[in-house]
């Protein structure tokens, strides 16, 4: 992999713009790092949950008795044995629909609504008495049909939610169009894979009280769900963030196992370990992505875009989970991306299915609606005859037209498009792909007689999603700065971030600076790392807090000093008057003055160096990028080889460039994986296809090329005093449109094969029958 040089690097010397080394290396690469099952406690028990093997059907019986009788074994339940029966409430509610009724419950007692399923949990001594007495555990189910495909006409299809957006007058623009394309396109079902599945260890440390490990995705809603469910005040649990192998959106959810383990830990009074195994992980975890869509854009002869239409219907699975509709819901919000769409109407219905339910998965909303846009606008310029690089640049929206507030609501919050440059980066990207030699290389290659294709899409981000994030910072005795945010860390390098951000209020050095994330006794009030949001409002938090201890300091510091604040600062010792080398105080002494007892304490004042902020923010913001990609496709097994793949992305302020980059390089390759590999497929019986990575297909280095990065740190957001907008999530986004893209590309070099892409993933079937027959491939079901 390589990367290109960035404009970010040319920000001023501080340590927001620095590419400074990840703190969380230090203690990874020296095997110090502390995962799920690194917690080990005595007297310890293990959790082994037993899943329905069937798609739907209703629990006849369900029969522990020889489980029981295991030696090792000591707890077996079931759903009758909850004190009530329990749903898993909605995280994000959208829309203001009521998903109550869809709920997951923690154990069904009456009937099973996919393979998956939790139905029992065994606990015993061992983690291997409690798998193969689970086996034990025998369980009657009586098959009642399935639901599979949730986009056809088929009346047995629940909808769990039916809403629009729309602006503008769309039946005008229709009707004055040149042309209309029109496009149904589908995203197969697949998820997140992270390197380490699920864990969780509680532990009863008290009567009614708990203190756990490994939620560490958003561990303060998750106290809150829990603390109601088994009737507790929040303070009397405690959730640790442990290290994690990966995130992406799926992990740290409440899934039933986040009731059942602490639970059984207050019912036994001894801890309870469970982690999933990759087959548990494959059909239990969050699914995404399972999208039809059915797009069509009214346009003018020049290209010059009017209205668009959108129907989208989402296959949900089996229950409404935390995330709700959030992701129909963003896919609709964000479909008319950084282009001048002056009229619009969309329409997202959430079906249910008996599959395993879906939650988010990187850039939820975001890769579906771009992959299906972006092809609807490849139809578009090959039916007006426009190079689709130029149909694009005339719809795009240019600098003088920001802000663009749309007519539009999503997560809550209205859609204001504060700044950008959306052509100029376009630009940008043309170049830097002219610059790698990719539009020679398809030229010659065909020339050769390959069949090789450029893709290109276009997108918009979000990010920075409020209403509010909380931290607090500490100057320590010994000069230390503690942060404690209410951010978490996956693996993105948020403690690296937070600290420079912290670094450059408080001048101590980056060494200096401890990043506590997710404990909740230390940051109650934390919303946790998800939606790309962490950098954007945790970082203007830990901002906020530093600024509030630096004042504290300083006005300590006149004290001691009997100089007035505005001659003061801060330096990486200690505050020091701006003229007089004579006047300083270390942190050391300072921290001592702001002791209870202090003389240099007044009255009413409190003790300590610890300061809490909260960062609150109406908007979010849209970073914004594009993806060009270098395909080849073998006629002789439907293979696509990627050659090269470049992601154009601005950030706003890249705070430390290499972590971004890093994002970006991830999100590239699980973007090849959705838009060729990965899928997760049913038989007609509903049961996972999928369930092992013999058949869950993820790219390796074989399949994920030199990779290239442009990150642009040209225009700050308005919404947040660091300019910082989210970069988590860009170089997955635009993945799946601009493979299609490039795809379609190619297919069009060849007489009598119809280029146009209508499925993801692209499989070497598919290019096989197109190549092979001249003409259109049908739509597969999904």
């Amino acid at each position: 992999m390589t990367t290109t040089g960035t404009r970010a690097q040319s920000l001023p010397s501080t340590y927001v713009g620095a590419r400074v080394g990840r703190k969380e290396d230090r203690r990874l690469l020296r095997g110090e790092g502390r995962f799920g099952h690194d917690v080990q406690r005595p007297r310890m028990l293990h959790a082994r949950v037993v899943r329905s093997g069937i798609a739907h059907g209703r629990l006849v019986s369900i029969d522990a008795t020889e489980a029981k009788q295991l030696p090792g074994v000591v707890d077996v339940v079931t759903g009758a044995d909850l004190p009530r029966p329990l749903r898993i409430p909605v995280r994000l509610k959208v829309q203001d629909v009521d998903l109550t009724e869809y709920l997951q419950p923690i154990l069904p007692t009456e009937e099973v609504r996919y393979v998956g399923e939790p139905i029992a949990v065994v606990l015993a001594e061992d983690a291997y008495v409690a798998e193969d007495a689970a086996e034990l555990v025998v369980v009657d189910i009586d098959e009642l049909p399935v639901v599979l495909d949730t986009t056809g006409p088929a009346d047995d299809v629940t909808i769990a939610a039916d809403f629009t957006m729309s602006y503008g007058r769309v039946a005008d623009a229709f009707d004055a169009a040149d042309h209309i394309t029109s496009l149904t396109f589908d995203i197969g079902r697949h998820s997140a894979v992270p390197m380490e599945p699920r864990t969780l260890v509680a532990d009863p440390v008290g009567p009614g009280e708990l203190e756990i490990f490994g939620s560490t995705k958003v561990p303060v809603f998750n106290r809150r769900v829990l603390a109601e469910m088994l009737g507790l005040d929040d303070e009397r649990i405690r959730m640790h963030a442990v290290d994690a192998g990966g995130g992406f959106g799926v992990r740290g959810e409440f899934y039933p196992e986040d009731f059942l383990i602490p639970w059984l830990a207050l019912r036994n009074r001894r801890p309870v370990s469970w982690a999933e195994d990759r087959q548990e992980h494959l059909v239990s975890v969050n699914h995404s992505r399972q999208q039809r869509h059915r797009l069509s854009v009214a346009l003018k002869k020049n290209g010059e875009i009017l209205g668009l239409r959108a129907d989208v219907i989402q296959d949900n699975g089996a229950y409404a989970r935390t995330h709700g509709i959030i992701v129909p819901e963003l896919t609709i919000a964000m479909l008319p991306g950084p282009y001048r769409v002056p009229a619009y109407h969309a329409r997202a219905r959430v079906a249910l299915s008996h599959k395993t339910p879906c939650g988010t998965y990187r850039g939820p909303g975001r890769f579906e609606g771009t992959a299906a846009r972006e092809q609807l606008l490849d139809k578009a310029a090959a039916e007006l005859g426009i190079d689709r690089v130029e149909l694009r640049r005339t719809n795009l929206l240019v600098p003088t037209e920001l802000p663009h507030a749309r007519e539009l609501g999503t997560l809550g919050t209205d859609m204001v498009i504060d700044e950008g440059d959306f052509p100029g980066l376009f630009q940008a990207a043309l170049d830097r792909a002219t610059r790698l030699g990719w539009p020679d290389a398809v030229t010659a290659g065909r020339r050769d007689g390959r069949v090789m294709g450029l893709g290109v899409a276009m997108f918009m981000e979000k990010s920075g999603l409020g209403p509010y994030e909380s931290a607090d910072a500490e100057m320590t005795r010994t000069g230390r700065v503690r942060v404690y945010s209410g951010g978490t860390s996956l693996g993105q390098g948020i403690e690296t971030a937070l600290a420079q951000i912290a670094a450059d209020v408080i001048p101590v050095g980056i060494d200096r600076i401890d990043v506590v994330n997710g404990d909740t006794a230390e940051q109650p009030f934390g919303t946790g790392s998800w939606a790309s949001r962490s950098t954007v409002v945790a970082g203007n938090a830990v901002r906020a807090a530093c600024q509030e201890v630096a004042d504290r300091l300083i006005e300590l510091a006149g004290r001691l000093l009997e100089a007035p604040p505005d001659e003061l600062l801060l330096d990486d010792t200690g505050v020091r008057h701006k003229t007089d080398a004579g006047k300083r105080c270390s942190y050391s002494e300072l921290s001592a003055a702001a002791g209870p007892a202090s003389p240099h304490l007044r009255p009413d004042e409190q003790p300590g160096l610890r300061r809490r902020a909260r960062f609150t923010v109406d908007h979010m913001t849209y970073p914004y990028g594009a993806h060009i990609a270098l395909v080849e496709i073998d006629p002789g097994t439907g293979n696509v080889q990627v050659h090269g793949y470049l992601v154009v992305y601005e950030v706003g302020v890249a705070v430390n460039p290499t972590l971004i980059e890093g994002q970006l390089y991830g999100g590239m390759a699980q973007g090849i994986g959705g838009a060729l590999l990965e899928e997760f497929r049913y038989d007609d019986a509903g049961q996972p296809q999928s369930a092992t990575f013999m058949d869950y297909l993820l790219p390796t280095a074989c399949e994920v090329p030199r990779l290239d990065v442009l990150v642009l740190a040209d225009h700050p957001a308005r919404t947040n005093p660091l300019g910082v907008r989210g970069a988590g999530e860009g170089g997955l986004t635009a993945a799946g449109g601009c493979l299609a893209s490039a795809v379609r590309d190619a297919l069009g070099s060849l007489p009598g094969v119809r280029p146009d892409i209508t499925r993801l993933p692209i499989t070497p079937a598919e290019i096989l029958a197109r190549i092979g027959s001249g003409t259109p491939a049908t739509d597969r079901p999904g």
